[in-house]
């Protein structure tokens, strides 16, 4: 980490410099030079000089660098079109000195609607350097996209780290009632950082291996989709990142129902149903208590088995509308448990489980948040079924 550090201060130098100097002037050449020899001690040290650029983080493969927070470089490349960079191993100084200079015309305010129209760019590439910008919309896609999305379907399947912090946060909570805010952030910054890891953004959701598993894989898997959903509608940064910890966390409630209603292969019984129904209760009390920043994330909590005709649970006094995170993780949360194996009932299938919500829009589900759900998932569902199909011969094996 500290060497991608380095080479993304030296970049950043090396740019400031070369806008100062004409193209054939020894600073702008010296400058270029220092920052490819930070790029080349990168490359030595690293098969991973990866970087991408959201909400102005960087993340480096899949690691945030908190080095950088707040690093206005990261706005800057975004808004030019460059939220992803990859260098391959053989980068040649002039391959790198040819990026310089596209970002330099980029950022000129006299090529400013030129930079408007490179921003739209999914991918270009140089001969070992590719740069693009990164989003779930419709347009064109190239072949270097297409290789992205196989190769981050195929890495985006080990996210065990990820599982065991949200284990271990479920278990700071049930003993506690305090949630590790800093590490739900982290989990959440690493899978923002997996579904970017590609030239475009991607859907990494983890396979059930063991019923005890579900809790913490349902909560990475509505996180994802609840991302997923909130940038393909188009929500800020920031917020699509709210909506992440929000989604990770719905079902913290859980942690006060009994393992053996949580795990029983079978119908619940009238009062064992009640117990489950009062986990979105607690889960927003948990919430409330233990940090007051996560407001959002207390109203999914409550909110997210709440129908937008009014039925659902848990039941309220009087009608009001849910918070619009609720109506997304709401359609998201019965996605995912309805494609998941559980020890009462098996999978459904995806054209079942979109017939489902496509039935339930205007009275279960939002019909913002419904119809943009079954226009994403219906883009990505071939790919994660590939992806499945990939984790299951990698378990056989």
């Amino acid at each position: 980490m500290n060497e991608a550090l380095r080479f993304l201060t030296s970049m950043a130098q090396a740019l400031a410099t070369m806008s100062l100097y004409a193209p054939s002037h020894p600073a702008r050449l010296r400058a270029a030079e220092s920052s490819f020899a930070q790029l080349r001690a990168l490359l030595d040290v690293t098969a991973d000089a990866s970087f991408t650029f959201v909400d102005g983080d960087v993340i480096h493969g899949r690691q945030t660098m908190r080095g950088l927070d707040g690093w206005d470089w990261a706005e800057r490349l975004a808004s030019i079109g460059m939220q992803r960079l990859e260098f391959d191993a053989g980068t040649t100084e002039a391959d790198y000195r040819a990026l310089l200079d596209i970002v330099l015309t980029r950022l000129a305010p006299r090529s400013a609607s030129a930079g408007q129209s490179a921003a739209t760019d999914a991918v270009v590439a140089l001969d070992r350097i590719r740069f693009g910008s990164i989003g779930v919309r419709g347009g064109a896609r190239s072949p270097d996209e297409d290789r992205f999305d196989e190769l981050a379907e195929l890495a985006a399947l080990d996210l065990d780290v990820e599982a065991d912090t949200v284990v271990w946060i479920h278990d700071e909570v049930g003993a506690r009632e305090r949630i590790p805010l800093v590490e739900a952030e982290a989990v959440v910054r690493s899978l923002s950082g997996a579904m970017h890891s590609g030239g475009a953004m991607m859907l990494p959701l983890l396979q059930l291996k063991e019923f005890d598993q579900y809790t913490t894989t349902h909560a990475l898997n509505v996180s994802v989709l609840a991302m997923g959903l909130a940038e393909y509608m188009g929500l800020a940064p920031r917020e699509v990142r709210s909506y992440g910890v929000a989604g990770m966390l719905h079902d913290l409630g859980k942690v006060r129902v009994p393992r053996e209603i949580l795990t029983k292969p079978g119908n619940l019984s009238p009062p064992e149903w009640e117990i489950m129904r009062q986990h979105t209760v607690e889960g927003a009390r948990l919430i409330l208590g233990s940090d007051q920043e996560l407001e959002v994330a207390a109203l999914v909590a409550f909110e997210h088995h709440i129908m937008i005709n009014g039925g659902g649970y848990p039941e309220r006094h009087y009608r009001c509308q849910c918070h619009r995170a609720s109506t997304l993780v709401h359609v998201c949360d019965v996605y995912d448990a309805l494609r998941t194996r559980r020890p009462y009932r098996d999978a459904w299938e995806p054209a079942r489980v979109l017939e489902y919500i496509e039935k339930g829009i205007g009275t279960e589900f939002d019909p913002d948040a419904g119809k943009a759900f079954m226009a994403m998932m219906r883009k990505w569902e071939p790919r994660l079924a590939a992806a499945r199909r990939i984790d299951e011969v990698g378990q056989a094996a």
